[in-house]
């Protein structure tokens, strides 16, 4: 394991915290705060900052500074059509070769998200469905396109408080479409799974606008 620099370790703790939620959209960050905090100067905490605001997970405000980001619905909905493009182009090139044994672990996973749901621990069921996703995608074998996924999902786990209310009956749908790219996979059928894959994707982004509507249009009844 390639040891890190400071630079590097405060920008992983800062990112995991923005993802995490630990930081919430809007939150100042306190660099001489965070320096002390980690026993480091300010110089890697601002250089940390630095590379979190080109991903735009950071902004800087006048008369505040640096700012977690905070992001709009239609950021959300933007971000989840071109992931389900990369995902679907990456599930094609992994299932030309798509290896036994993470046909197991991926059975393994949507088995556990079933028993998440069933507990309603929405959280678990979270996670263990992007380790679903991300076996997948780094069978790709395509470093690029890996790189910009993982890019692409950081952008989205940032908007996690948002995106996480759009777990209804999708849930349930996602665990068959599950299945059936399982069941592509383990044949090979490169072209129907970019297909499946891309189009699970984007029914999630489908099924956030609506129940944001719907929850406009109940908002806008009841006021």
């Amino acid at each position: 394991m390639i040891k890190e620099n400071k630079q590097q370790k405060v920008y992983r703790i800062l990112k995991g915290r923005i993802i995490e939620r630990e930081y919430v959209p809007g939150q100042r960050i306190v660099i001489d705060q965070i320096a002390k905090e980690l026993e480091t100067s300010s110089i890697p905490v601002r250089e940390a900052i630095r590379q979190l605001e080109a991903e735009r997970l950071v902004v800087y405000k006048r008369n505040v500074g640096p700012v977690v980001a905070e992001v709009n619905e239609s950021d959300y909905l933007d971000t989840v059509h071109v992931l389900a493009l990369l995902e679907g182009y990456a599930a094609s090139l992994a299932a030309k070769n798509f290896p036994k044994e993470q046909i197991v672990q991926l059975k393994e996973l949507n088995r556990l998200m079933e028993e998440a749901l069933e507990d309603f621990d929405i959280i678990q069921f979270s996670k263990l469905n992007a380790a679903f996703h991300r076996i997948i995608c780094e069978q790709c074998e395509n470093a690029y396109l890996i790189e910009t996924i993982q890019h692409t999902w950081n952008r989205i786990d940032s908007i996690r408080g948002t995106g996480s209310t759009l777990y209804s009956k999708r849930v349930k749908e996602s665990i068959l479409e599950h299945r059936e790219i399982i069941r592509l996979l383990e044949l090979g059928e490169s072209d129907q799974i970019e297909i499946l894959a891309r189009e699970h994707k984007i029914k999630t982004a489908i099924n956030f606008e609506k129940r944001r509507k719907n929850l406009i249009e109940t908002n806008t009844i009841t006021s």
